[in-house]
């Protein structure tokens, strides 16, 4: 598993596990602030469209994951 994908499955993950604990309808619920971290993951997606920095590429880099060629984590 690289990093690429390794970051994708966390920001998937953190999406999908926010909207469950944040939606009213669902069983998960939580709270609505839980829609917070949903735009959190959201920004830091946008935010690495514009500046190619990832933080959690680095952290994972750190760790000792290895990166694909076109890794976020340079």
């Amino acid at each position: 598993m690289t990093v690429d994908r390794l970051i994708h499955i966390f920001a998937g993950l953190f999406i999908l596990v926010s909207l469950a604990l944040g939606i009213e309808g669902s069983p998960l619920f939580l709270s609505t602030w839980a829609l917070a971290f949903t735009a959190f993951v959201g920004a830091n997606l946008l935010q690495f469209g514009f500046t190619q920095v990832c933080p959690l590429g680095f952290i994972l880099k750190k760790l000792g994951v290895p990166e694909s060629a076109a890794s976020c984590a340079r």
